[in-house]
């Protein structure tokens, strides 16, 4: 067993502590891939922001567990390289079993969600509870999940979405022990969060979504007052990225996202921690996409990986200093 102090990491207890307390919320930026994790780290160290490295199911099957444990140490020593020895969470996104939790937390992550928010309420927290008993014997922070989110992303998958439910909130807070809870207001997996058939039109004629329900966050915080919230699929999916995509051979069609205004809104409640992770997938395309076009003949991964990862290192900071202020908060 290895574990995740061994790598430098820390979890999620103080920083959450900290973020409901500075009126911001912690970046959770999912990572497959070496280009990935240094475009998050040089961000977030450039912005001195603490960061969640997050990992699907998805990814450690992609990326092979071992090399994320080690890539996720690596990120330890690249920010100290860097200048800035800032807080770093491993966590896993979405676990949908007690077994692959119990894997994960014996490879060094420290912290891992436990997604019973399909099962009936009964079981979830049955669930839930086990995943919280056995991980904080070693330490590692929980997050569980109450409602749906639509929407597809790696191997989650939800045609309709279910609004997390208050009056459930605080027996499952209570009864499980987890350490935050991510709830279901609006936001959705991937990049078509909404069709334009659901959205109105400002005075630009831009497309805006139905606004995120946040009576439902604010009778939840009366609930559970000072407990960390957390909102997956919160992606904005910027449209300067999907123009790029479509303009050098892309089909994206209707993608559509969350307004960072409500995001920034958001993050100034009891929401601590914010997934972000269609728009870094979107933002390395465009790059990849566009050199490709501009540089047909060019066959060095280095060539159009690179600025990639330049472009996802951009993005990230833009978003710890404007959405999520987290910036200066390490």
């Amino acid at each position: 067993m290895v574990n995740y102090k061994e790598l430098g990491l820390v979890n999620t207890s103080d920083l959450f502590k900290k973020a409901f307390e500075g009126k911001y919320a912690i970046p959770a930026f999912n990572f497959n891939n070496m280009e990935q994790m240094q475009a998050i780290i040089a961000a977030c160290v450039e912005t001195k922001s603490p960061v969640i490295l997050q990992v699907s199911s998805g990814a450690r099957k992609y990326a092979n567990q071992t090399l994320l444990r080690y890539m996720a140490q690596g990120a330890v020593e690249y920010a100290k390289e860097l200048g800035q020895n800032i807080p770093i969470v491993l966590h896993l996104d979405h676990g949908d079993s007690f077994e692959l939790c119990k894997n994960c937390i014996e490879s060094g992550f420290s912290s891992v969600m436990i997604d019973g928010s399909h099962l009936p309420f009964e079981e979830n927290i049955a669930l839930t509870k086990k995943v919280v008993e056995y991980a904080h014997a070693n330490g590692v922070s929980v997050e569980g999940e109450l409602g749906v989110l639509a929407g597809v992303e790696d191997e989650v998958s939800h045609e309709h979405h279910t609004y997390t439910q208050p009056e459930e909130v605080a027996e499952f807070v209570t009864r499980t022990g987890v350490d935050s809870l991510a709830i279901s207001i609006g936001t959705s997996h991937g990049a078509n969060k909404f069709t334009p058939a659901q959205c109105t039109r400002d005075e630009n004629g831009t497309l805006v979504p139905p606004p995120l329900r946040f009576d439902i966050l604010e009778e939840i915080e009366k609930l559970i007052p000072g407990f960390p919230i957390v909102l997956h699929g919160s992606s904005s999916v910027p449209q300067e990225y999907v123009a790029t995509i479509n303009k050098f051979g892309g089909a994206l069609k209707d993608s559509i996202g969350i307004p960072e205004d409500q995001l920034r809104k958001a993050a100034t409640s009891a929401v601590c921690k914010i997934n972000i992770d269609s728009d870094g997938r979107l933002a390395m395309t465009a790059a990849v996409r566009e050199m490709f076009a501009k540089n047909p003949g060019e066959f060095d991964p280095r060539k159009y990986l690179g600025p990639a990862r330049d472009e996802l290192k951009k993005l990230y900071a833009y978003k710890t200093v404007n959405v999520l202020g987290s910036a200066g908060k390490a």
